[in-house]
């Protein structure tokens, strides 16, 4: 289930343990247009890893057009003026590589792997993408279709498929947080070539771009052919929105009941947090792993393995660059009602604000915490994604080297104090998923 979630936002990639114990050494600087590169070199296997993030995501959006900006992650990977319709990714994938990007509500972020002899065309292919993009009517019509047809497989049909559009959409009252990155397909439809062509030459910008590229690369010529193909993209000159709304302090727990198309109830509790980085955050996401991860976890244990409450639960928080959401659901057993099942999640969140984080607890904790980091950087493509995320999202790339003393900090005091600030009812939404079945007439 918590795969599905983040499957839905596609959020996958964007994991907030983002460094690792040994240090990575990395190259960074500004192009007089203002696109920050970062590069980092290791010869360990001849491949190379490009990636492109544009600090623009569904927060950015006009709230009467969105999904623009996963439309977008769409539409760019079609054509450009030097590029035939549907080449761009035949390019990559017959040299041996792999493309693919995602939308998130802070980014949108696109990246290859290539052998590390082509990556002067992964730079040249960007730089197209970034300048010469094709936005014409053809196009635009060619991804309507085809977004609707992703929202209709992924969100519509798909069991718990609109959780996360209900969760966000009741959380939030004012913050654009209250909608999801696949946006409102009719919104797409009533749009017009210059809403397409305005949001391209406001977001597709070098000054609000980072381009991080790794593996086995040669920074003296990796920076002259960062030079020669984007260099000469002129700096983007309209005002770059950014959302500065406050969501209001919650006062009061909200409750919302949904129906859908599914076989088993499910339980959401979702608490505002606090914005990624702050020392609240590192410990509201510490707890989120003492409750879930892992068979001997709190949830695990007691809801799902010992009262058999629910077939699955869990607990966790979507980094997000605003202050977002921090998580619990439980999807009911067979003949177990959603309120028994509220309760039981109940009586675990109640057992961390009364009786804190056990030694042991946090040990495990920071130990899994620790191998994630190693793991996250195992590939190249991690390391410049993160690069990518800590310079936009902290403004010090250099944090991939320093978070993991943040966590190793984090105490047990910490926790139950963040949990206490949170992890309180007139701070959260209840949201019962229920069956169409269970439905009165």
């Amino acid at each position: 289930m918590r795969k599905l979630l983040f499957t839905m936002l596609t959020l996958s990639a964007f994991s907030s343990v983002q460094a690792q114990s040994v240090n990575i050494k990395f190259t960074e600087y500004d192009l007089p247009n203002g696109l920050h590169v970062i590069l980092h070199e290791d010869h360990t296997i001849p491949t190379v890893a490009i990636s492109v993030l544009y600090h623009v995501g569904s927060k950015n959006e006009d709230p009467t057009r969105t999904g623009f900006a996963h439309f977008f992650e769409h539409l760019l990977f079609k054509d450009s003026e030097n590029i035939g319709r549907g080449e761009y990714m035949k390019l990559i994938q017959n040299n041996g590589g792999v493309i693919n990007a995602n939308t998130s509500f802070d980014r949108t972020f696109y990246f290859e792997t290539l052998p590390s002899n082509k990556l002067e065309q992964g730079l040249w292919m960007e730089s197209e993408r970034m300048l010469h993009a094709k936005i014409d009517e053809i196009g635009l019509e060619t991804q309507r279709k085809g977004v609707k047809e992703e929202k209709k497989q992924r969100y519509e049909t798909t069991p718990y498929g609109r959780l996360l559009e209900q969760i966000f959409k009741h959380a939030y009252t004012q913050h654009p947080y209250q909608w999801t990155p696949i946006g409102e397909a009719q919104y797409i439809d009533q749009a017009s070539l210059p809403e397409f062509l305005d949001f391209y030459k406001t977001f597709y910008v070098p000054n609000n771009a980072t381009l991080s590229v790794g593996g086995d690369i040669d920074i003296p010529q990796a920076k002259a052919w960062i030079e020669k193909y984007f260099g000469g993209i002129p700096r983007g000159t309209k005002e770059i929105p950014r959302p500065n709304i406050v969501e209001p302090q919650q006062t009061a727990e909200k409750r919302v009941t949904f129906y859908d198309k599914v076989q088993l109830p499910a339980v959401v509790f979702a608490y505002h947090a606090p914005a990624q980085g702050t020392p609240d955050a590192y410990a509201l996401e510490m707890v989120a792993k003492i409750l879930s991860q892992g068979k001997s976890s709190r949830l695990q244990k007691q809801v799902v393995d010992k009262q058999q409450k629910a077939v699955a639960a869990g607990a966790f928080n979507l980094p997000s660059e605003d202050p977002g959401l921090a998580m619990m659901f439980g999807i009911g057993n067979m003949g177990v009602t959603p309120e028994d099942l509220e309760k039981a999640m109940d009586e675990e969140v109640n057992k961390i604000l009364s009786e804190g984080i056990s030694a042991e607890e946090l040990q495990k904790c920071k130990n899994q915490i620790e191998n994630e980091f190693i793991s996250q950087n195992q590939r190249v493509l991690g390391i410049v994604e993160n690069l990518a995320n800590y310079h936009v999202y902290y403004g010090d790339a250099n944090l991939i080297n320093k978070e993991l003393d943040r966590y190793m900090k984090v105490s047990a005091a910490d926790m139950l104090t963040a949990a206490k600030k949170y992890l309180v009812k007139t701070n959260r939404l209840v949201l019962y998923y229920l069956p169409d079945s269970s439905k009165s007439n």
